[in-house]
C-alpha cells in the first residue's frame, strides 16, 4: 500500500486593524468622544488576551500611530487623578469622579444619560438585568411629561457605573474580582465604587503597551502600522486616483490637495515616530489607511523601507483587467505580488471570508462558525497549485465586529486560534515571517488600479456631495496653511502640522453622505469642523463663516451601523 503523500500546509495570515480618529481637541485637551478608551477595555486588551492564550497562534497586529497617542494620553489622565486628583479631560470619565452630577430634570441630566445608551442594545444592554432595567426605566421617564424629574442622582450614578461595566472586555468580566464584585453588587454604587472602576480602567489601558509588545518580542504576532492620522494616501497625492476604478465619478472643485505628496511622507514618517516610540520597534509592515494603495502610494511605502502592504480583492481583480497588465498571467487571490517601480510585496485581502466574520459569524455558534472558516480555508489549499507561495489574508477592523457577538467574541475567538493553530492543514503565520523564513515567489504586474478595501474604489472617501465639499474645505485650508505656516516659530509649526494631520484622517469623509445614520454624521461632521476652525485658529487666520454650520446630516440606516463595509458592494462578484 502506497503512503499518502502530505500535502504542505497553506499559511493563513489574520491581520487585525487597530485605530479611532483623533477625537482631541488639541486645543483644549478635551475629548469630545470616548470611542477610543471605550474599544481600549474592550477590545485591545481582549485580543492581547486571546494571543496571550494561545502560544501557537499567530497575527499581524496594525495600529494607527494616533490612536497610540491618545492611549498614552488617557493613561497620563487616569493616574494624575487617582494619584492627584487632577481632571479627567474626557467628560464620561469624568463623570464617573464628580461628587455632583447635573440635577434630574436638566438637560444635562438627560444628555449624559442618553450617552450611556451608546451600547450594542441586544450584546451589551439587554445582557445585564441591572443595566437593562436602567435603560428600561429611563426610556419610560422620556415617554412622560416631566418625567426626568422623578430620578435621581444615584439613578444617573448607576447608569455610569453599568454603562463602564457593559464595555469592559470579557477577559477582565472573567477574571478580575474588583469587577465581579461590582456587577454583583447590581446598583447603589457609591464614590469608592467609582474610584475602583476608574483604577481598573487605568490598569486595563497599562496592559496593552507591554503585552503586545512582549509578543512581538517573543516572534508570536507582527505589529504593523497605519500612515499617522489615518489618510487616504492615494488621494493626498492626487485626488484625481480616484479616477482609476471610477472613470465617471465626480471630483471636488479642488483639483488637487495642495502638498499632499509631502503630507503623504510626513504622515509615514511621523507615524514611525510615534510607533518606535511606543512599542520600541520599526515596523516591516504597513496597513496604508483603508488599504487605499496606488503605483505612487506603493512607491512611497518602498521610499520608507516598508517590505508589505495589503488592500482588497477588489484592487487586485481590477489591475488584473487593466490593459497595462494585458498578456501577463496573474495567478490566484492567495499570493505576495509585486508591481512595476516597487519593491515591496503586497497581499490582498479574501474580502469573502473576512466578510464572512464581519457580518455573519455573530450569530452562529462558536465551533459551527470556526468549523465552517476552516472548511474554506482548507478548500483553497487544496485548490492552490502552489501551496509553498500560498498565503490566505483574513484583513479586518479588530474592534468593531466583536459587539456584535455574545460576549465580546469571546468564544469565537479561543475557538479560532484553537483550532487554526492546531490544524495540520494550515498555519498561522505573519506577512513578516512568511517572508522571512520562507522566500515567498511574487506574481508579477505592471500596473495597480488605484483602490481600496472596500468595493476596490475610494467612492467611500469621495465623489459624494459631502464628501467633496469637505474636501474642499480641506484643501483651502491647507492653501492658508502653507502661506501661514512660515510666519510662525517652530513650536507654533510643530502644533498646526499635528493640528492639520488631524483634518487629513480619513474618519471624516467615511461618515459624510445621506447613506450614513443620522446620529453618527451628525457627531463627525461637527468635529471635523471643529479641528478646520482649531486650525486656523493655530495659524492665526480668521476661520470661513462656513464652518459655523453644518453640511452634512446622514439620515440612512446601513449594516452595522456603518462602522464596518463589506469589501464587495451589493450585487458585485
Amino acid at each position: 500500500m502506497c503512503s499518502e503523500v502530505t500535502r504542505p500546509s497553506a499559511k493563513v495570515v489574520f491581520c487585525w486593524h487597530m485605530h479611532q480618529p483623533d477625537y482631541r481637541d488639541r486645543l483644549t485637551g478635551e475629548y469630545y468622544f470616548p470611542w477610543t478608551y471605550l474599544h481600549a477595555l474592550k477590545d485591545y486588551t481582549d485580543m492581547l488576551a486571546h494571543l496571550e492564550a494561545h502560544p501557537g497562534a499567530r497575527a499581524v497586529v496594525n495600529f494607527a500611530p494616533i490612536l497610540l497617542e491618545q492611549l498614552d494620553d488617557y493613561l497620563l489622565q487616569l493616574d494624575q487623578y487617582l494619584d492627584r486628583g487632577e481632571a479627567i479631560r474626557d467628560p464620561m470619565l469624568a463623570a464617573l469622579t464628580k461628587d455632583a452630577l447635573p440635577a434630574p430634570g436638566t438637560e444635562a441630566f438627560q444628555t449624559l444619560a442618553e450617552n450611556c445608551l451608546r451600547a450594542h442594545r441586544d450584546r451589551m444592554v439587554e445582557r445585564f438585568a441591572p443595566y437593562r432595567a436602567l435603560v428600561q426605566l429611563f426610556e419610560q421617564t422620556l415617554e412622560a411629561p416631566q418625567g426626568l424629574n422623578y430620578l435621581n442622582e444615584q439613578f444617573l450614578i448607576d447608569m455610569l457605573v453599568w454603562y463602564h461595566l457593559a464595555w469592559l472586555g470579557e477577559h477582565q468580566r472573567r477574571s478580575g474580582s474588583h469587577i465581579k464584585a461590582l456587577q454583583k453588587k447590581a446598583g447603589g454604587f457609591t464614590m469608592e465604587d467609582r474610584r475602583t472602576l476608574l483604577s481598573v480602567i487605568a490598569d486595563q489601558i497599562r496592559l496593552i503597551k507591554p503585552g503586545y509588545r512582549k509578543l512581538q518580542e517573543q516572534g508570536r504576532i507582527e505589529l504593523a502600522m497605519s500612515p499617522y492620522a489615518h489618510p487616504i494616501l492615494p488621494l493626498l497625492i492626487d485626488l484625481g486616483s480616484a479616477r482609476e476604478a471610477m472613470p465617471n465619478v465626480a471630483l471636488p472643485q479642488a483639483s488637487q490637495y495642495p502638498g499632499g505628496e509631502a503630507r503623504a511622507h510626513w504622515h509615514l514618517q511621523h507615524g514611525l515616530s510615534v510607533f518606535e516610540e511606543y512599542f520600541g520597534c520599526r515596523p516591516k509592515g504597513c496597513w496604508a489607511s483603508e488599504g487605499a494603495l496606488s503605483d505612487a502610494t506603493l512607491a512611497l511605502l518602498s521610499e520608507e523601507s516598508f517590505l508589505w502592504s495589503a488592500t482588497g480583492d477588489s484592487v487586485l481583480h481590477n489591475s488584473i483587467k487593466h490593459k497595462a497588465n494585458a498578456g501577463l498571467a496573474p495567478k490566484h487571490l492567495h499570493r505576495a505580488y509585486q508591481f512595476e517601480g516597487s519593491d515591496l510585496y503586497t497581499f490582498f485581502r479574501d474580502d469573502g471570508l473576512s466578510d464572512l466574520i464581519g457580518f455573519q459569524y455573530a450569530d452562529w455558534h462558536a465551533e459551527d462558525a470556526v468549523g465552517d472558516l476552516i472548511n474554506h480555508l482548507v478548500n483553497i489549499a487544496n485548490q492552490s497549485n502552489d501551496s509553498e507561495n500560498c498565503v490566505i489574508s483574513i484583513i479586518m477592523d479588530g474592534e468593531n465586529a466583536w459587539e456584535y457577538y455574545p460576549e465580546n467574541a469571546w468564544h469565537f475567538l479561543e475557538a479560532l486560534y484553537r483550532r487554526i493553530s492546531d490544524h495540520p492543514r494550515l498555519e498561522m503565520t505573519t506577512y513578516e515571517a512568511a517572508l522571512s523564513e520562507r522566500k515567498l515567489e511574487p506574481v508579477s504586474l505592471k500596473h495597480m488600479v488605484a483602490g481600496s478595501w472596500v468595493y476596490g474604489t475610494f467612492s467611500t472617501w469621495i465623489g459624494d456631495r459631502d464628501k467633496n465639499r469637505a474636501w474642499d474645505m480641506l484643501c483651502e485650508a491647507k492653501a492658508v496653511y502653507d502661506q501661514s505656516i512660515e510666519t510662525l516659530d517652530e513650536e507654533e509649526r510643530e502644533a498646526a502640522a499635528l493640528q492639520l494631520a488631524q483634518c487629513e484622517g480619513s474618519d471624516w469623509f467615511w461618515w459624510f453622505g445621506d447613506y450614513n445614520p443620522s446620529e453618527s454624521v451628525r457627531d463627525f461632521d461637527y468635529l471635523y469642523r471643529r479641528h478646520l476652525i482649531n486650525l486656523y485658529t493655530l495659524l492665526k487666520q480668521p476661520a470661513p463663516e462656513y464652518l459655523k454650520s453644518a453640511f452634512s446630516h446622514g439620515g440612512g440606516s446601513p449594516a452595522a451601523g456603518g462602522v464596518m463595509r463589506k469589501g464587495h458592494a451589493e450585487g458585485a462578484a
